[in-house]
C-alpha cells in the first residue's frame, strides 16, 4: 500500500528548493510552460555559473579569464565561438615559490602553465596559446611552444584548444585518473603515474563522488555541473563512469556509504 502521506511530504520538501521555486514563479508569473521553465532555468545556469558561487570570494592569485568552451567544434572560427568564463590560478602563493627554489624560472612556468590550461579545460573550457602568452603569463609564444613540446615528449598532452583535437573524443585525462581511483590505486600511486599532484588527483575524485551522489538524489545533469563547478559533458563523464565502470569492492563500497549519507542530508 501506498503511504500518501510519505508522498506528500517529499512533494513539500521539492517545493522548497529553490530551483523549483524559481519554476513555479515562471510558471505562474509568465504562463510559461514546466518545459519553458526549465529551459530558462538551465539557461540562467549556463549564463550566470560564474557569478553564481556562493562559496566565497575567489581565493589571493585567482582570475575570472573567458575562454573558448570545449563544446565548440575544432574547425569552428573562433569569432562564432561560445565563450564561458573561468577561475584560472596564476600565483598559489607558497606552492609556486617552492616551485621556483627547486626548478627556477622556466619550472615555474611551466608548473603554471600546465595548472592553468587544466583548470581552464575542468571547468569546460580551453585556452590558447595567444591567450597565456600576451594575457596571462607574459611570455613569447615561441617559448610556450617550446615547453608545450616538452611537456609532449614526458607523455603529457596538454589541454589547448590547438592541441585537443589530438586527442580525439575519447576519455579525457580526468576520467582515467578516475577510473584508476575506482580500480583500486591510491592517489599517489596515480599521481606518479600520471604526473599530477596528489592534490589535483584528491581533487578530480572529490569532484566524481559529487557527481555520483547528486546523481543518485535525482538531480539534473546540467544542476550538478553547476552544483560541482564541472562541464556538463565532463559531468556525464563521470556518471557514465560510474555506471560502467566495475569498481573493485572498498570503492564500491566508499561509493554507496556517500550515497546513503548524502540522501540523509537532503
Amino acid at each position: 500500500m501506498i503511504n500518501n502521506s510519505s508522498l506528500q511530504k517529499w512533494d513539500r520538501l521539492k517545493q522548497k528548493q529553490q530551483d523549483t521555486q524559481f519554476v513555479n514563479t515562471l510558471i505562474q508569473g509568465m504562463n510559461c510552460s514546466q518545459f519553458e521553465a526549465k529551459a530558462i532555468l538551465n539557461a540562467v545556469y549556463e549564463t550566470y555559473q560564474p557569478f553564481f558561487d556562493n562559496s566565497g570570494a575567489m581565493k589571493p592569485g585567482q582570475v575570472l579569464f573567458e575562454v573558448v568552451s570545449v563544446e565548440n567544434g575544432a574547425q569552428k572560427k573562433l569569432s562564432e565561438c561560445k565563450m564561458i568564463s573561468v577561475v584560472l590560478t596564476l600565483d598559489a602563493g607558497e606552492e609556486d615559490l617552492q616551485i621556483k627554489r627547486q626548478l627556477g624560472v622556466q619550472g615555474l612556468r611551466r608548473h603554471r602553465l600546465e595548472r592553468i590550461v587544466n583548470e581552464a579545460f575542468q571547468q569546460g573550457g580551453l585556452l590558447t596559446i595567444e591567450d597565456i602568452a600576451n594575457r596571462l603569463l607574459n611570455c613569447g609564444e615561441r617559448t610556450l611552444c617550446r615547453d608545450i613540446k616538452a611537456f609532449k615528449d614526458e607523455g603529457i598532452v596538454l589541454p589547448l584548444r590547438s592541441t585537443i583535437r589530438d586527442m580525439g573524443k575519447s576519455v579525457t585525462h580526468r576520467a582515467l585518473i578516475v577510473k584508476q581511483w575506482l580500480l583500486g590505486k591510491e592517489y599517489s600511486e596515480i599521481a606518479r603515474a600520471t604526473h599530477h599532484s596528489v592534490d589535483a588527483v584528491a581533487n578530480y575524485v572529490d569532484k566524481f563522488k559529487r557527481v555520483v551522489c547528486l546523481a543518485k538524489n535525482n538531480y539534473e545533469i546540467k544542476t550538478i555541473a553547476f552544483l560541482v563547478k564541472l562541464s556538463p559533458t565532463l559531468t556525464q563523464e563521470y556518471y557514465d563512469l560510474h555506471l560502467t565502470i566495475d569498481a573493485v569492492p572498498h570503492r564500491r563500497e566508499e561509493l554507496d556509504d556517500l550515497i546513503k549519507k548524502s540522501r540523509q542530508t537532503i
